[in-house]
This record gives structure tokens, C-alpha cells and sequence, in this order.
């Protein structure tokens, strides 16, 4: 299962990133330009690398 995830910003959270990472195959995490900010993006990349 594909899953956009890292979206996240600031004080915004969205979605369950760490409880839906282990059910996922792939993971198209945010890059900062429409979602995410940089603490996000490094929390869900060790996520991702767990």
C-alpha cells in the first residue's frame, strides 16, 4: 500500500504517521513545499527507515 505521509506543519498536525508506518509497502513523504517542515520531514524519514 502507497501512502502520502510527512504532511504535517508546525502546529498543524495531520494524519497518524507513525501508527499507519508499519502498515505501508511505500511512503511518499512531503517535501516541504506544499506540506511538511523540516522537523516533520526527519521525524517521518526515521520512520520510514525503521
Amino acid at each position: 500500500m502507497n501512502c502520502d505521509i510527512g504532511e504535517s506543519f508546525g502546529a498543524w498536525r495531520m494524519g497518524l504517521d507513525a501508527e499507519v508506518m508499519p502498515l505501508i509497502d511505500c511512503a511518499n513523504i512531503a517535501c516541504g513545499f506544499h506540506a511538511g517542515d523540516p522537523g516533520t520531514m526527519r521525524r517521518t524519514v526515521a520512520l520510514a527507515v525503521e
